[in-house]
């Protein structure tokens, strides 16, 4: 597992490219519901979601554009981690 620093703290690095990934390019530069689901299939694909998974969710919610269906179903998919 690679991982990126940011202001000093790890977060995962294929988490990150993936959210940014999909913000970047054509489109609205928001995450969708599909997008959405993308990153909680990618933060779930080993033996659960890490602390470093977790935190790295954490800043992508802080830090990135959502679709307002995209932030619901984000908040709990979260809330149900």
């Amino acid at each position: 597992m690679a991982y990126e620093t940011i202001d000093g703290n790890k977060y995962e690095k294929e988490l990150l490219e993936l959210a940014r990934a999909h913000t970047t390019g054509a489109g609205e530069g928001k995450l969708s519901k599909d997008e959405v689901a993308d990153l909680f299939k990618s933060a779930s694909d080993g033996q659960g979601v890490t602390d470093t998974e977790r935190a790295t969710l954490v800043y992508i919610r802080k830090n990135f554009e959502f679709t307002d269906a995209a932030a619901r179903d984000f908040d709990a998919a979260f809330a149900g981690l």
